[in-house]
């Protein structure tokens, strides 16, 4: 159970599962849950500015 304010991170990238998994980056950008300056391209998360994604950085952006 996350504590009281803490969201969610994305996977890095979408795991194919047909009934989508909580983390997965397809459905939190569907239901607009995904952090700021992150997209999803070709099942993969990518920042909108060109920059890696990291989990240390996608922590912080959260």
């Amino acid at each position: 159970m996350p504590a009281v304010g803490k969201k969610k991170l994305p996977k890095t990238e979408c795991c194919v599962s047909k009934s989508r998994c909580g983390r997965c980056p397809i459905r939190m950008l569907k239901e607009g849950t995904l952090p700021k300056g992150y997209t999803v391209k070709k099942r993969k998360l990518v920042s909108l500015d060109g920059s890696k994604v990291t989990k240390k950085r996608l922590s912080k952006a959260a």
